[in-house]
């Protein structure tokens, strides 16, 4: 019984300090920036989605808007930083910000590229380490849309 015990304090020890130590490199870095004028695609890991790349599986749609482009553009900033997330860098048409997870504050990227003709936002959301992220990524755009949403209306 004692053993079993040593065993599972140890394993859960090694838990903790594995998320502290990924922690720790998730702090380094910097978001992956454009790319010929468009958010970086996703990488093979299923950590990240992205609504550049349609044909991609870490594919998550744009948010659309309608009318006033600046209007649009600063109610998605608004809505970052309700989300809890630091803006980093903010352009005309390019805003990169990042979020912390609540269990072990991982950083995970936010990009954001104004497409004003086509009344879009396309959204990248990266997780900077690790391979899986529970659809955390998914989950925040998903979030952030309907927000995005419901303050425009």
């Amino acid at each position: 019984m004692k053993i079993m015990l040593s065993i599972i304090a140890s394993l859960v020890v090694l838990f903790f300090l594995a998320g502290a130590v990924l922690s720790l490199m998730s702090r380094g870095g910097a978001p992956a920036g454009l790319l010929d004028g468009q958010l970086h695609p996703c990488p093979e890991t299923p950590n990240c989605v992205c609504s550049e790349f349609p044909r991609e599986v870490a594919f998550i749609a744009p948010l659309m808007f309608e009318g006033d482009v600046r209007a649009a553009w600063s109610r998605a900033q608004r809505v970052v930083l309700e989300m809890g997330g630091e803006i980093s860098r903010l352009d005309d048409d390019y805003l990169a910000a990042t979020f912390q997870t609540a269990l072990f504050r991982f950083v995970d990227d936010v990009e954001l590229r104004r497409d004003s003709e086509a009344g879009l936002i396309h959204i990248r959301s990266a997780s900077r380490v690790g391979r899986s992220d529970l659809a955390a990524n998914r989950k925040r755009v998903e979030a952030f849309r309907r927000r995005f949403n419901e303050s425009g209306s």
